[in-house]
């Protein structure tokens, strides 16, 4: 780092202590003005208090869990624009700066989503780290051993979804595990780099996902097939199939354990896939919560709605509301094709949706589709389920270094036979590589609009041959600006983080 740079930028720091307080400031709370043993602050012996008892702990811990439901943004908005519209499964929907280069491969450091991504991911992380650094110190007896274990682990398992969904955007991320201390003229040389981390390199971020979830695993709250809105042990072994597929840790004989591990938690696929995402019969209410493939999902309900169905369709509880713009996440053409190749009729209807509309970005305003996985403001967020983990144990059979095709075509058949569909022919079976090709077409039609799309691309080193050419017979996607290279596997860091924190370096390509 510039030197000269380094020292301005303490000297700022510096400035602003001295200004606030002459002894001691805090860049992430407000001082109090006065403290005692039970305010959450510092005591009378000068001694840092994060949470005063039992009750902020847990008001804390519930903080963690509104984040799956009440900042959709970042954990689901964003994620299936990425997922979805970066790929060839659907168009951004609207012409707005801030989402179109995700369709035509135009991204750079400036763009809003990514820098409005990063920033609430750390302020999550960030949260997650207050749990688990001071809960041990809270001074209240009705606290018990086992419950800071418990509350411990489940923000470790936050903390692990997080990163994971960071590393696969960024690759190399600042990993912080700790709550920086005040700063003061004493220290600042000290505490500084804790304000303006350097980048983790990518397998150093998966292997403290992987610490984190192995380590929260033995005192995280077993699955509850009536409740799949916590943090659980299954949660964990999800997670951990999925970080074991990808490269940076990549051993498939952990991907087959751990998606075992779930079925022994007591996971299977729904026996109707219209109970995932569908409204009863009145069309006031989700279908069904808690499927047994539901693994973790956020829950809404009559007078807490899921707002985000405003962004993607018209919410079916009140049908017209928020309906006077373009929604992002438009299914593609490519998409509805390959749907159709397959005769594949229950999870396309599922999947799309069709409206007239007052636009016209990509479909006549007469017949516009719409993505139709989320279609009310009492519909779920899933975050993961089966199904994805049980195609991911055949990617594994597959690729594994003694493939075995057979079982994967099994479990690929299970998925088929679910929706009507026929089995794999032999001449499939027989051959890894078309194998392949039949493991990604089946999660890219189960997976519509649940943001797997760009990743699976990803994982299995597809970007270039799929999205390079998908522009050629997709058309109605904007023209492609840049073409999809080897530095497209990761997105730019947003300058405005690089603006603010010198000690990042942006990705290749950008």
């Amino acid at each position: 780092m510039n030197m000269k740079r380094y020292r301005t930028i303490c000297n700022s720091i510096l400035l602003m202590v001295i200004l606030t307080w002459t002894q001691s400031c805090s860049l992430v709370r407000d001082p109090l003005d006065a403290y005692s043993d039970v305010t959450e602050g510092v005591n009378e012996a000068g001694e840092y208090v994060a949470f005063r008892d039992k009750a902020a702990v847990v008001s804390h811990l519930q903080l963690l869990y509104n984040q799956i439901r009440d900042r959709q943004e970042h954990w689901h908005l964003d994620y299936l624009l990425i997922g979805d519209a970066h790929a060839d499964n659907a168009y951004a929907g609207t012409t707005g700066a801030e989402v179109l280069p995700f369709e035509n491969n135009a991204i750079d450091g400036s763009n809003s989503v990514l820098a409005r991504d990063w920033d609430r991911f750390m302020e999550d992380v960030g949260r997650a780290n207050r749990l688990i650094v001071y809960i041990d110190s809270v001074d209240d007896t009705s606290l018990t051993t086992a419950e800071r274990k418990q509350y411990k682990a489940e923000a470790k398992i936050f903390r692990a979804m997080i990163y994971f969904d960071m590393v696969r955007l960024w690759g190399d991320v600042p990993v912080i595990t700790t709550v920086a201390k005040d700063i003061t003229s004493e220290n600042i040389e000290e505490v500084y780099p804790t304000y303006f981390p350097e980048q983790n390199t990518e397998e150093e971020v998966y292997q403290q996902i992987e610490k984190d979830l192995l380590e929260a695993i033995p005192d995280a709250p077993a699955n509850n097939a009536g409740d799949k809105t916590k943090f659980s042990k299954s949660v964990a072994r999800a997670l951990l199939a999925k970080i074991y597929a990808e490269k940076p840790l990549r051993d498939y004989n952990k991907v087959i354990q751990y998606a075992d591990e779930l079925a022994a938690d007591g996971f299977a696929l729904e026996e109707d896939f219209t109970n995932l995402f569908g409204m009863n019969t009145e069309q006031t209410d989700a279908k069904k919560r808690n499927t047994t493939e539901s693994i973790l999902e956020g829950q809404f309900f009559s007078g807490n709605g899921n707002w985000a169905t405003w962004m993607f369709g018209r919410n079916l509880i009140n049908y017209n509301e928020n309906f006077t713009w373009a929604k992002w996440v438009t299914p593609s053409r490519d998409l509805i094709s390959a749907f159709q190749r397959e005769g594949d009729d229950i999870r396309f209807s599922e999947s799309v949706v069709y409206y007239q509309t007052t636009w016209s970005n990509y479909y006549p305003a007469n017949n516009y589709p719409f993505m139709y996985k989320l279609r009310s403001a009492v519909s779920s967020i899933i975050k993961y389920r089966y199904a994805d983990i049980l195609l991911l144990k055949a990617e594994a059979l597959i690729m594994k270094d003694s493939p075995d095709l057979n079982a994967a075509a099994t479990i690929i058949n299970q998925v088929r036979a679910r929706v009507g569909l026929s089995a794999l022919s032999s001449a499939v079976r027989g051959n890894k590589t078309s194998m392949v090709e039949a493991l990604l077409t089946e999660r890219r039609l189960e997976l519509a609009f649940e943001g797997q799309r760009w990743y699976d691309l990803r994982r299995l080193d597809k970007v270039e041959e799929v999205m390079n050419s998908v522009y050629a017979k997709d058309s109605g996607r904007r023209a492609q600006v840049y073409p999809f290279n080897e530095y497209s596997y990761r997105m730019p860091i947003p300058q405005s983080m690089l603006d603010q924190n010198p000690n990042l370096k942006q990705n290749l390509g950008y």
